[in-house]
């Protein structure tokens, strides 16, 4: 996710000095913070491994790959209690699981942002395309509606490449989709790694049979996750660890689904009926073996299994929004299907996600019946309109989902 390279740039950008500090497989510091919790102590022994004289005026400390060290995560603490002066800051790739296996954490004493992979607008930013992001930001709709086939070639390309820096990167110098490929393929083999070393024995397996069932499970007309799916007879209590494993390295999101949808949504959740999307669309594109050849066949790639893609595609941008809750709606007989519902404007609103032009929905419109919602909105490539609350925006301005006011 570049979590390294932000925090050097960080550090570099707005301090003299930065004193890194990379804990994986670094058994010197584990010794340093196996003892007490003298920050004196500590300081000088981070001192001495980076090779930098810490003055806290103006030095950043870096506490890289932090999870392999439970105690350095400890330390936070008496840092925050005892020497508020200095200035640090830490990142881990398994921190979501280290902090669920009774890890002592400095609860209240350190802020926390969640990184994730970059969003369609902010692709557009670093494909240098800020005159079209520009158009969307200002919501200029007729303007953004003539240079609509650009926008969804940038888009068909992000479907491919994604948001994870590496492939993006390596895409904006080389413009090489076959490259992209083959590093995204890397990216899943070091995930598959990952569960290994850090899964045990009996759950890694379990573990690598929801992952690699999740394109296949998102593939079906119905993307309610069938643990059935993953072998005959398997139930939910088998899983469940491995799920939530899963969840806490921040490798898929668990949408559930909403009985009513009401205020709050959490309270309405159906806990044993989900769907399973993985963090990032063009990774999703890699695990389905898409080949980059597609993307000369406009818009196929947008309906590739059954709509998956474009639903993972929606699912990441929405969790780039903030910590919304995201859920689905299916009446009891689940009949009728709404493919998001989220909050705008401290309303309850559902959001269908259209593959193709074809905006007909009969599962919206059960859904508008029923409930009668203040907002509503439909997404797919179409350009944008709104008729009274009902609100169509394209997928590549589903950002503006953000700027509906339901007083409007």
């Amino acid at each position: 996710m570049g979590k390294t390279w932000i925090m050097k740039e960080f550090g570099q950008s707005y301090y003299q000095n930065m004193a890194y500090i990379n804990f994986d497989g670094n058994t010197r510091m584990l010794q340093l913070f196996s003892g007490d919790f003298d920050i004196s102590r500590i300081i000088a022994g981070i001192e001495i491994e980076s090779g930098i004289k810490i003055n806290p005026n103006d030095t950043l400390i870096v506490f890289d790959e932090i999870q392999e060290n439970p105690n350095a995560l400890t330390s936070l603490k008496y840092f925050y209690e005892k020497a508020p002066q200095y200035n640090i800051i830490a990142a881990g790739s398994m921190l979501g699981v280290a902090l669920h296996e009774n890890t002592s954490f400095p609860v209240g004493k350190v802020e926390f942002l969640n990184l994730f992979p970059l969003s369609f607008h902010e692709f557009l930013d670093a494909c240098e395309e800020k005159k079209l992001l520009e158009l969307i930001e200002k919501r200029d709709w007729p303007l953004v509606s003539t240079f609509r086939d650009r926008y969804i070639n940038l888009l068909q390309s992000y479907y491919f490449i994604g948001g994870m820096p590496e492939a993006l990167n390596d895409f904006i110098t080389h413009k090489d989709y076959f490259r992209v490929k083959k590093i995204q393929k890397n990216i899943l083999i070091s995930y598959e790694q990952d569960f290994s070393k850090h899964v045990s024995t009996g759950m890694v397996t379990k573990v690598r049979m929801i992952w690699n069932s999740i394109i296949g499970q998102l593939s079906k007309e119905n993307k309610k996750f069938i643990y059935g799916a993953l072998k005959k007879g398997a139930r939910a209590k088998e899983y469940e660890s491995a799920l939530t494993w899963l969840e806490d390295c921040g490798l898929i999101y668990r949408v559930n689904r909403v009985n009513v949808p009401m205020m709050p949504l959490k309270a309405y959740e159906d806990l044993e009926s989900f769907k399973l999307f993985i963090l990032d669309v063009g990774l999703l594109a890699a695990m389905g073996d898409i080949n980059p050849k597609i993307l000369l066949e406009s818009p196929d790639i947008f309906s590739q299994f059954k709509g998956a893609l474009t639903e993972q595609y929606v699912l990441q941008q929405l969790k780039t929004f903030g910590n919304i809750p995201i859920n689905y709606w299916t009446n009891n007989n689940a009949t009728s299907e709404v493919d998001f519902v989220i909050q705008i404007d401290n309303e309850v609103a559902p959001l269908e996600v259209k593959s193709s032009l074809n905006l007909k929905s009969k599962s919206l419109k059960v859904y508008m019946d029923k409930f009668s919602p203040a907002i509503v909105v439909r997404s797919s490539i179409a350009d944008y309109k709104q008729i009274e609350n009902l609100y169509d925006i394209p997928l590549y301005a589903i950002e503006q989902i953000k700027s509906i006011n339901a007083k409007h």
